[in-house]
């Protein structure tokens, strides 16, 4: 019986084993929790590494198409050819300001915006020029926007919008000058005008329906000088100068 008992651990000797399984249990946590962190950033390299190549590299999101959205005045086939998108290139890797600014060089585009649209299609949206009056020149009738860009063709003069007639010499800025005056005008006046006489950018004539004239110069106080114009319209006259509208004169 004390042979067998000899061979019994001692409460010490228990206490030491219990004390070895737990100091291994925990190196062994520390060890895991110092490769789970290892494993964790690896599989988010990997991860990143995998999607960058994916966008970036390889053949699965390559442009297939263009989709152009906005275009009236223009074709669609038109601004695509202009556009220059590159197909087959990565859809992340195509240069959007570029191919804006290749578009913008078309005269009817106003403003354009270019994006992307996930997977495999670049989207181009145009805001085209809207006109408001027509330029006559050599009997050829082009139109013309707010800021004075002409950028399209008629066939034949449109219902509803005023006539500018230029000559040779007539630069940009005097047209840009002219465009401003006619948004100015007062939806009753510009009903009573037949053209526009444009020279310089000082040199603005309107001539009415009926044969009468106003001298109006340029853009400046077009306000002033449509509310002077409204009142003198009443006097009987051939000629009506309001370049300076605080001393308006009319000739009979």
């Amino acid at each position: 019986m004390s042979g067998r008992s000899t061979l019994q651990p001692t409460d010490d000797e228990r206490t030491v084993r219990i004390a070895r399984k737990r100091f291994v249990r925990r190196q062994w946590a520390r060890r895991w929790l110092a490769w789970r962190g290892l494993l964790a950033l690896f599989v988010t390299v990997a991860l990143v590494a995998g999607a960058v190549w994916l966008v970036f590299f390889s053949t699965v999101l390559t442009v297939a198409g263009v989709e152009v959205e906005g275009a009236a005045l223009l074709e669609g086939d038109e601004v695509r050819q202009v556009a220059a998108v590159p197909v087959g290139e990565p859809l992340a890797r195509v240069k959007l300001e570029a191919i804006a600014a290749r578009v913008e060089q078309l005269a009817p585009v106003k403003a354009v915006d270019v994006s992307r649209a996930w997977p495999d299609r670049v989207r181009i949206a145009v805001v085209e020029r809207e006109a408001v009056a027509v330029v006559e020149r050599d009997e050829e009738l082009r139109g013309v926007d707010e800021e004075g860009v002409v950028f399209r063709s008629y066939d034949a003069r449109p219902t509803g919008l005023p006539v500018v007639r230029i000559t040779a010499g007539t630069r940009s800025d005097a047209l840009a000058e002219a465009a401003q005056v006619i948004s100015a005008l007062p939806a009753d006046l510009a009903g009573r005008v037949d053209h526009l006489e444009v020279r310089t950018v000082d040199s603005i004539t309107l001539r009415l329906r009926g044969g009468r004239t106003v001298f109006w110069g340029s853009a400046a106080q077009s306000d002033d000088k449509a509310e002077v114009l409204a009142v003198l319209l009443d006097q009987k006259a051939s000629v009506y100068d309001v370049s300076v509208p605080g001393q308006p004169t009319i000739k009979r």
